[in-house]
């Protein structure tokens, strides 16, 4: 079972969250932030009551009265209620690890969407002061890219999980700062010129690494200007880039939204089309394809400034 402690208050996702279970990874509030009321309060449970209730329903997901349970086998159960309160049941033998990945990942991902808040699947990177996200399926390249231009002295927003937020009257798109890690794989190291051996496996069953980024990491919420899909094509031969019309901007944002096979589970239908709708109307989407073979990032970095600086004009 986790173990729980005395509350500490974080700042990441664009919440104070209070945990009781520690949480290395996130940012430690300021101590005048950390005065007021948290927005998120996480804490440890025992598994039994919460295993009682998903086996009433019948299902590793529950969603009711403003509770969503879901389980995730061999490592614990959780809860959020209200989009305020999240509890950690995490089950005998797990790799705490591993109960952190999930708890600030799909546990975080589906009470961001409670909140009204989007969470896109890619990293973020903070380029001439605005907000670029990249998207893409698994092993499209992602963090490696974001782990390039962060080596080109860019500033990472968020990996992963991005939180994009609805903000002002006029519906202005803003993506908060997640936490100053990125997950990378052996070979994205080995190609990056890090070692394996200064960095912390995720959890003892990948060969995924948690790679610090605290010198390059922005604090502040960023205007989100642009959102550029990656695609793995064995047909290419070189990186290539092209603007998305309307329907394809929309088609992206939804597709690659985080776990978004919760939103039906949630009753979010209805908000995730319009909120990707707006996301797809307000920024330039772009589709970025490289070949599936070679490592490819700093030629998609240079393209991907390039097409920045022209502004889009010759797409």
């Amino acid at each position: 079972m986790v173990s729980a402690g005395e509350h500490t208050i974080y700042q990441a996702f664009g919440m104070r969250i209070s945990s009781s279970i520690p949480l290395p990874e996130l940012p430690v509030s300021s101590p005048k932030s950390a005065e007021k009321n948290p927005d998120v309060i996480i804490e440890a449970a025992d598994p039994d009551r919460l295993w009682e209730e998903l086996q009433l329903v019948g299902s590793n997901f529950a969603y009711k009265d403003g509770r969503f349970l879901f389980l995730i086998p061999e490592t614990a159960i959780y809860c959020i209620e209200d989009g305020y309160r999240i509890t950690v049941a995490s089950l005998e033998g797990a790799d705490l690890e591993k109960v952190r990945v999930y708890l600030l990942g799909t546990c975080m991902g589906a009470l961001l969407m409670i909140r009204g808040v989007l969470p896109l699947h890619g990293s973020a990177m903070m380029i001439n002061g605005k907000a670029y996200a990249f998207l893409g399926d698994s092993g499209a390249g992602k963090s490696t890219l974001a782990a390039t231009l962060v080596s080109k002295g860019y500033e990472l927003i968020s990996d992963d999980v991005i939180p994009v937020s609805i903000s002002g009257e006029g519906g202005r798109l803003v993506v908060m700062p997640s936490y100053p890690q990125q997950k990378l794989w052996q070979e994205s190291l080995d190609h990056l010129g890090l070692a394996a051996g200064h960095f912390q496996s995720v959890y003892r069953e990948t060969t995924k690494y948690a790679v610090p980024v605290l010198s390059k990491f922005c604090t502040e919420p960023v205007p989100l200007a642009g959102v550029f899909e990656l695609v793995k094509s064995e047909s290419e031969s070189a990186v290539s880039i092209r603007r998305l019309s309307n329907l394809d901007r929309l088609r992206i944002v939804l597709m690659h939204t985080y776990r978004n096979m919760l939103i039906p589970r949630l009753g979010l239908a209805q908000w995730h089309f319009k909120v990707s709708s707006s996301t797809a109307d307000q920024v330039n989407v772009y589709q970025l394809m490289r070949p599936t073979a070679g490592f490819t990032a700093n030629e998609l970095a240079s393209e991907i400034i390039r097409t920045i600086e022209e502004g889009g004009k010759s797409l």
